[in-house]
């Protein structure tokens, strides 16, 4: 027994090594790689604040803010989503799901077509339709706790209801305002600045740590919560501070991104297959994330003879899986 869990935990540590080498190495291709090429040297000069001549403009302007975000949206959905999975019990638990991305995007389109914001505008609205998204989806499923199947079952109820909302709202919208609503509706990192890195990382440094602090905590969950009572987990109190802080990255990648299709549905599988049983898939699940977002990102810009925003390669990632799980649980006689 002794051996086996010292291979478990040998198997994770190489995982998570070699996810944070790819998502390195992915970072740096990124930078160097494009229309232009640039070398590794003139890449770590710009990175270091020397001024490259093309370089500069390029790689500091517009390749760095872009990757950085990136990384960053994808740590942040691949977090939140294993997290909801986890407490939930159930793969198809993922913000993408059941209701929390669809609120963010309904906010946010109503912000662009009916009010005429923009940027700092639609981020607030898209990160308060997030949060009041959650928290209707938590109050209607309580139910002496909350049952993992009939959130999901509720979550999926209010999503239709958003989207159909978010359509018709598209429907009255000018011929600008449509085209901005739906760049950001599909998810996109096409004009990257830093004042969407800077909320980002905040939200990620404040917030992941906590989702990381209970991490044995949402590992007990997955037991059931008499178990997890009895392992001395405060089963509701646990699952709440998860919701607001797992829906506070959600959001807050959302706003700047835009709800990038799958990612946090996708990251937790991915890196369970990893990672294997027996251990958390928190931090595997955010590195899974960001190489996501990361490598889908650059695939549409330059691996087709058009360019794609990030949300509709990760969407045509994510569906077949989505249509293969549901599939896989009628067949094995499960529900939701």
């Amino acid at each position: 027994m002794a051996e086996g869990r010292t291979r478990r935990i040998r198997r994770r540590r190489v995982v998570i090594g070699t996810l944070a080498a790819l998502l390195l190495a992915a970072f740096a291709g990124t930078l160097m790689f494009g229309q232009t090429f640039y070398p590794p040297g003139q890449v770590v000069r710009v990175v270091l604040g020397e001024q490259v001549p093309g370089a500069s403009f390029t790689v500091g302007r517009l390749r760095l803010p872009r990757a950085v975000l990136a990384v960053l949206v994808g740590l942040c959905f691949g977090l939140a989503g294993v997290t909801f999975q986890t407490m939930l019990r159930n793969p198809l638990a993922s913000p993408d799901i059941i209701g929390i991305s669809s609120g963010a995007g309904a906010a946010a389109a109503f912000a662009i077509v009916v009010l005429g914001l923009s940027e700092v505008g639609v981020s607030v609205f898209a990160i308060t339709g997030g949060l009041v998204v959650a928290l209707a989806v938590y109050t209607l499923s309580f139910k002496d706790g909350v049952a993992g199947s009939r959130l999901i079952l509720i979550g999926i109820g209010i999503a239709a209801m958003l989207e159909s909302m978010t359509a018709y709202i598209l429907s009255q919208a000018g011929e600008w305002d449509l085209q901005e609503a739906m760049r950001w509706l599909t998810g996109s990192l096409n004009g990257s600045s830093w004042t969407e890195v800077t909320p980002v990382l905040i939200a990620l440094a404040v917030l992941g740590p906590v989702l990381l602090g209970h991490t044995r905590a949402l590992g007990h969950l997955q037991l059931g919560d008499d178990t997890a009572a009895a392992l001395g987990v405060r089963v509701e109190r646990t699952r709440i501070v998860a919701i607001v802080a797992a829906v506070g990255l959600i959001a807050f990648a959302t706003a700047a991104a835009g709800p990038i299709a799958f990612v946090a549905f996708l990251s937790g599988p991915i890196a369970a297959r990893l990672v294997g049983p027996g251990h958390s898939l928190l931090l595997a699940s955010a590195l899974v994330g960001a190489l996501l977002v990361l490598a889908a990102d650059f695939c549409g810009q330059f691996a087709f003879g058009t360019r794609y925003p990030v949300g509709v390669i990760t969407g045509v990632l994510g569906a077949p899986y989505l249509v293969y799980l549901i599939i896989r649980t009628h067949r094995a006689g499960g529900s939701l």
